[in-house]
Parts: structure tokens; sequence; C-alpha cells
């Protein structure tokens, strides 16, 4: 049995081919039992999101894995070669280790990833298709991917231009807990900022649109409060950052405004994001001290920046990854776990026999039950000691610890 994964992604199908193979969350189980039904294939998992649908296996032959995935989806077999990628072994692993550690998503270094990974071998603990390697080499995966963020810097700044604007505020204001925010229009990207700016801390959402019925239906969606247009130079000494995506073909703040605003706040900072197009903010605005204007050009040149510095600790991650990889499927063929732990347990116990029989001297003779008694002590004892030992040793398994090492060389090549 080999490790195999199967599967397409945004690289190699578009979402029209994606969505044929994808699997909805409530078709998962049966997919999986379905799939581990088949003689050739021991364990599998299904990972399937909008940009990815993999299989993950512990299989005789990948052919049977494609050709289970073809007639599941009633498809002509070969129908999406060109689009499928197929890894074995290491090659597998190394693929898994990727994308867990978000190497391969659509941006690299997002988060998200590791959660839907996570979710799909959740299922199929659930479904009760994975065992000893699919397990081991899950939890390996998650273990690289916590390594890959921890030592490079991967995740460390912002990519897109919604988050960019959250980052470039925290700048401003050093934390962004108690701001208010005021949102100019229902754009999207607008409102995916806004909703970045309320999960980072910020306390107040005020939202203004040319329809005053829009911005109550997203008030009530995103728990902010509803205001008119004309009420904006009113309300704006209120106001922390203001994000503007309007339609408007004029200035909907001036630098008169902003003056009057940054008086009435006794000169506490003002944040001002302008995504629209034609600006809606007076550039000019950013002349004024405690004033700070950014365009879209202005997050979309700092975003490529950051897309940049992501891609140079990218490289950094890979060389993690291969090298996670290769240890872990060189560790495959050094025998089962459960094979070192046995002849480790046995050795202990037979420590413990031996002495034994060096004190029977001192010990007398001994009744049947007494020579009993002693034995079940002993046994009792051979497992307190072992117990906390063959724990750090499972654990060790999935972080590949030279702990573990030197119980493979010891216990599994040099005592079988």
């Amino acid at each position: 049995m080999s490790i195999v994964l199967i599967g397409l992604n945004h690289h190699t199908a578009p979402v029209e081919v994606r969505e044929r193979l994808a699997f909805p969350e409530g078709e998962v189980l049966s997919a999986l039992h379905a799939m581990t039904a088949r003689e050739a294939i021991q364990e599998a998992l299904i990972i399937s999101t909008c940009n990815r649908v993999e299989v993950i296996a512990e299989a005789a032959d990948a052919n049977e894995l494609r050709n289970f995935l073809y007639d599941l989806k009633d498809l002509p077999h070969n129908s999406l070669n060109k689009h499928l990628f197929q890894y074995t072994d290491t090659d597998a692993v190394k693929h898994a280790f990727r994308v867990a550690a978000s190497l391969d998503s659509m941006i690299v270094g997002e988060p998200q990833i590791l959660g839907q990974v996570k979710d799909a071998f959740q299922r199929a603990q659930q479904a009760g298709t994975v065992g000893h390697t699919l397990t081991r080499l899950m939890n390996r995966a998650f273990a690289v991917a916590k390594k890959v963020r921890n030592e490079t810097g991967i995740g460390a700044n912002a990519v897109s231009i919604s988050y960019v604007a959250v980052e470039l505020a925290r700048k401003v204001f050093d934390t962004l807990d108690g701001t208010t925010v005021m949102l100019l229009g229902a754009g999207e990207m607008a409102e995916l900022a806004a909703k970045h700016f309320i999960t980072n801390g910020a306390r107040r959402l005020l939202i203004a649109n040319r329809t005053l019925e829009n911005a109550q239906s997203l008030a009530t969606e995103m728990n902010g409060e509803a205001m008119s247009l004309d009420d904006l130079e009113r309300r704006l000494p209120e106001v922390d950052i203001v994000l503007c995506s309007t339609g408007a073909p004029h200035y909907l703040i001036t630098s008169q405004q902003i003056n009057q605003a940054l008086a009435a706040r006794r000169y506490r900072p003002m944040f001002l994001i302008d995504i629209s197009v034609p600006r809606n903010i007076d550039p000019a605005i950013s002349d004024i001290d405690n004033a700070f204007v950014f365009d879209i050009d202005d997050l979309e040149a700092v975003a490529e920046a950051n897309r940049q510095e992501r891609q140079r600790e990218a490289q950094r991650a890979e060389e993690i990854v291969q090298t996670e990889a290769q240890r872990f499927a060189a560790s495959l063929g050094e025998g089962n776990l459960n094979q070192v732990i046995g002849v480790f347990r046995r050795e202990i116990h037979q420590l413990a026999l031996d002495e034994l029989e060096r004190s029977r001297k001192r010990l007398g003779e001994l009744s049947p039950e007494q020579e009993e008694a002693i034995k079940i002590m002993l046994n009792s004892l051979v497992n307190k000691f072992t117990h906390p030992i063959i724990r750090q040793l499972r654990e060790s398994e999935d972080g590949h610890s030279t702990y573990l090492e030197a119980f493979r060389e010891y216990y599994h090549q040099n005592k079988e």
C-alpha cells in the first residue's frame, strides 16, 4: 500500500471543472465509506473547498482511486485527466504538507486552508476511514504548517486590499479597540474592510448611503447604525476611520470638513480610505496634520509589496516542507511504532523478571500466592514506568523528534 493523492485545484482547473468534482458537506461521509469499501483502498479523506478537490488515500493503485472519482461523479473515465494531478508516497506527503502550510493557496499564507484541512480530517475520523497511516500524515501536516508559520513570515503581511486598510489603520492608532468606523456607500470591498475593522476591535460602525433603506439593511446585518449622507459633516467628529466606496462623481469629504472635524476632535487622528473611482475624498486632505488619506492605488501598492515579501518567505517555507516531507516518508519504512513499543515493553518486563530471579535468595522460599503477588506488583510497576514514555513516543511520532528516532534505532533495529 502507498500514500496516494489525486485532485485538482485553482492552478489546474477552472471553476466549471472544479465544481463537477466538488463534494458538498452532506455527501462526504457516504463518499468516504464507498471509497474505502473498495479492496484496493484502505484509508481515505476528502478535501473539498471552492479552490480544490483532493483525495488522500492509502491505496494499492492510484488508478483505482481516480476511477472511483469518475464513477462516483458519473463522469466518463479519463475525461478530466488533463486537469487532475496525481502524487504517491514522498510527493503525496509533500503536497499535503504544502496545502496545509498554505503554500498552494491562491493567496499564499492565508490561514483558512489549515482549518479546512483539519475539518476534512475530522470528517474522515467521524466516518472511520482514516487509520494509522493517514492519522500520522495529517497530524504531521498540521505540525509542519505550525512550524512554517512560526519560523517564517509567510502570514505576516496583509495581501488583500480590505485587510491592508486594517493594517495601515493600526499604524495610525496603535490599537483599533474602541474606534468608530464610518462606511460611505455599500461597496463589497469597503463592506469587507469594515468587517475586518469590527473583528479587530472597532466599537461602532456608522453606515451612510445614497439610499437610506440600503444603509439600514446593511446596518442591521453588521450591527451598525444607519445614517443619511446629509448628516455626514455633522457626524464626522465622532469618526476615527472613514471607508468611502460610492459612485458619486465629486468629493463627498473636503479639506474644510476635515479641518472642522479635527478641531472638534481636539486633533485626534483621522484615517480616511477612499476606494471610489472617481475619488470621493479630496486628496489634499493628506496635507493636513493628523489626517491620513489612502486611495485604492495606495492600498494596492502596499498589498503588492506584501505579496512579494510573502513570496520571499515562501521560499524558506518550501525548504521546511521539503525537509519534513522527506523525513516523514523515510519514517514510513522504519517499522510500525506499535512494534517498537511492543519490544520496549517486553524488554522492560523481562528486566523486572530477571531482577526478581537475582533477588530470590534474599526473598527466601515463596508460596505460589506470594510469587503471583510479586509478579502482579512488578507488572504494575512496569506499566507505570513505561506509560509516560509510551505516551511521549506516540506524540513524538507526529512531531518526529530525536527522542522517537533514538527509540526506533535502539528497540526496532537492534532488538528485533
